[in-house]
């Protein structure tokens, strides 16, 4: 667990209470040895296989891209995939660096735009829920935020099916002193440690398939059902929100920025602040289109026709 810090005094950014992180499988330490130049060596090639000799879920990738952009011709679309899994090969490897690369290497290749703001409010003792999308490195993202944010910070987590990577990637993603939480026990974690002046993240564009509580608006084209998650956990809490923005400046390079959704104690009518979230998700997927993961089947649910077409609450 983090060390609990008092609301004026914020926590060294690399120093907790906790052991030190249990350390990686040897193979990933020394995989993770390899400059990063030769990392995106391999990744090139990876890239250039699964566009060109093994296309890794073309069809959806190539439907989803359509129907987000159904004004992109043959050679524009083409593009954008082609890009796509570049991308997601460099953002591979780079995980893999993330097992050894330094706190000062994160904070040259992170750049985090306005963190004053969620920090001025943790310095009054106030905790901040943190939003963000599945919008180019958001591995990168967490480590970085856990270095300068000054304070602890908990994650939410979706635990992977298999046990050894599971907890291969608790190691790298807590690194630098961020605490992963399940998504399910989220709020009742929060509610028990509401006296714990911290940071709460979670990422939330992922189709909410076992949960009852779903909002349903117009994204990239298509019907599409989002969690309630983060909006029910503000109500409860009376957090203030923000949405982290995450860009991709140069090969290997991002910038974070922290845009507010809610501020502390605002009640919003129901549905706002998950429709707010949506929409900044959709414009940052349309300023950077192959920086988003359009291999996932993201719109397995079909909307109820009985809900109203607009949006509803279901």
């Amino acid at each position: 667990m983090l060390t609990e810090v008092s609301p004026d005094k914020p926590r060294n950014s690399t120093a907790t209470s906790q052991a030190a992180p249990e350390r990686s499988a040897w193979w990933a330490r020394l995989l993770s040895r390899i400059p990063l130049g030769g990392l995106y060596g391999v990744a090139g090639v990876l890239g250039w296989l699964a566009y060109h000799v093994y296309p890794y879920r073309e069809r959806v990738v190539r439907e989803n891209l359509a129907k987000a952009f159904p004004q992109f011709d043959e050679a524009q679309l083409r593009g954008v995939i082609r890009r796509y899994y570049l991308g997601f090969a460099q953002m591979l490897v780079e995980i893999i660096k993330s097992v050894s690369m330094s706190a000062d290497e994160i904070r040259r290749r992170v750049r985090i735009v306005n963190l004053e703001a969620p920090r001025a409010l943790l310095a009054q003792g106030q905790p901040v829920l943190l939003v963000a999308a599945h919008q180019c490195n958001w591995e990168w993202m967490l480590l970085a935020l856990s270095l300068e944010l000054g304070y602890p910070l908990d994650a939410a987590y979706k635990p992977l099916v298999d046990n050894w990577a599971e907890r291969e990637m608790k190691k790298v993603r807590t690194r630098f002193g961020s605490r992963l939480v399940p998504a399910k026990e989220l709020l009742p974690d929060i509610l028990k440690r509401r006296d714990v002046v911290r940071a709460v993240a979670m990422v939330a564009d992922q189709e909410p398939t076992t949960s009852e509580h779903k909002y349903w608006t117009r994204f990239l084209g298509r019907d599409t059902a989002f969690y309630m998650g983060p909006e029910e956990i503000a109500r409860v809490t009376r957090f203030p929100v923000f949405f982290i923005a995450m860009r991709r400046r140069a090969r290997g390079c991002y910038e974070m920025e922290f845009q507010p959704l809610a501020a502390a104690g605002q009640r919003l009518p129901s549905g706002a602040l998950t429709e707010g979230y949506a929409r900044l998700v959709e414009g940052q997927i349309h300023a950077a289109p192959p920086d988003w993961p359009w291999s996932h089947k993201r719109w397995k649910l079909k909307r109820p026709l009985y809900q109203n077409r607009k949006r509803a609450v279901s």
